[in-house]
């Protein structure tokens, strides 16, 4: 056989060939697209959870806030008639001299 009746065959398996590689490449990048993809999904999945935790944290700061502002406010009150209550007395005190 000579060179001539092999040609055709040798060009066959080189288009096969090439089509197969060119196949396994694009697999392999459209796998790295897809790990890629994940890759930045997980992250901001992650960038989320870490934004609610402190947003969760916030709103237990912001309530433990709230309960010693309304401790405080009763205070001032308690403190505000017992100023009145001692005025009263010392007004007596005044009348009396």
């Amino acid at each position: 056989m000579d060179f001539a009746t092999w040609t055709p065959f040798i060009t066959v398996a080189a288009a096969i060939s090439g089509i197969l590689l060119g196949w396994a490449g694009r697999s392999r990048a459209i796998n790295q697209d897809i790990a890629q993809q994940a890759s930045a999904d997980a992250l901001q999945r992650a960038d989320i959870e870490f934004i609610k935790r402190g947003v969760d944290d916030i709103r237990l700061d912001q309530k433990a806030q709230g309960k010693r502002f309304d401790e405080l406010s009763e205070r001032v009150t308690r403190v505000e008639e017992s100023t009145k209550q001692a005025h009263k007395r010392l007004d007596r005190l005044d009348d009396e001299n």
